[in-house]
């Protein structure tokens, strides 16, 4: 087994994965933070909804497909000043969360608002007939409701940055991604390779896991 793995460095391995974990926790909870408001927003000022506009839907659904269709690797390059201002680095953990959080943010919108599109318009009805508030509607009837598709949507994302972290490690963001880079593809260890490569798998096959569990924990059917 030590010749099979001859080149792996067992500290730096539990080093990248801690990274890595660091950059998923923290972009996760921003992009939920951010994205679930963003997501309700869409789906109230959707079409046939209960704040029909049309144009600020149009203006939130451009702004989010030009971000969600932008490549993350040239995310990564166009946001560096901009993360630089904020975190004050481009390089590291600290400088990788921000282009995550941004990549991941109208993506995890977007599967917010389909999860709210698939809750019963009867119940929202149901609500407003007795007399609850837009904040009452949203709090106890939508989310509440939707909260299968929520917990489902945010297990994607967060197996989605588990792809972006390891795409950051080509701009220096450490983790298991940079390390795969850095000695798997460029010195040729293919041991450190299939290393990395394998928790990474385990990570999303965890994180799968969990999420499912969830799902089926809260959903009622």
């Amino acid at each position: 087994m030590n010749n099979l793995l001859a080149n792996v460095d067992w500290y730096e391995i539990w080093l990248a994965s801690f990274e890595t974990l660091m950059m998923l926790g923290g972009s996760l909870l921003f992009t939920v933070v951010l994205g679930l408001p963003l997501g309700v927003l869409l789906f109230l000022t959707g079409p046939k909804q209960m704040f029909d506009q049309k144009a600020l839907y149009s203006v939130l659904s451009l702004i989010t497909n030009i971000l969600r269709s932008l490549p993350f690797i040239i995310l990564l390059i166009v946001m560096i000043p901009f993360t630089v201002m904020i975190t004050g680095t481009s390089l590291g953990v600290a400088g990788a969360i921000p282009p995550l959080v941004v990549g991941a943010t109208p993506f995890f919108a977007r599967l917010v608002e389909t999860a709210l599109r698939e809750v019963d318009r009867g119940i929202i009805e149901a609500t407003q007939a007795m007399g609850a508030t837009t904040k009452q509607i949203i709090i106890s009837a939508l989310l509440p409701e939707a909260r299968p598709g929520i917990l489902a949507a945010t297990t994607v994302t967060a197996i989605t940055l588990v792809s972006y972290t390891a795409m950051a490690g080509v701009v220096g963001a450490g983790g298991l991604g940079d390390l795969a880079i850095r000695f798997g593809y460029q010195r040729f260890q293919t041991d450190v390779m299939v290393v990395t490569v394998v928790l990474l798998l385990v990570l999303v096959q965890l994180l799968q896991m969990v999420g499912d569990r969830l799902v089926v924990h809260y959903s009622r059917k």
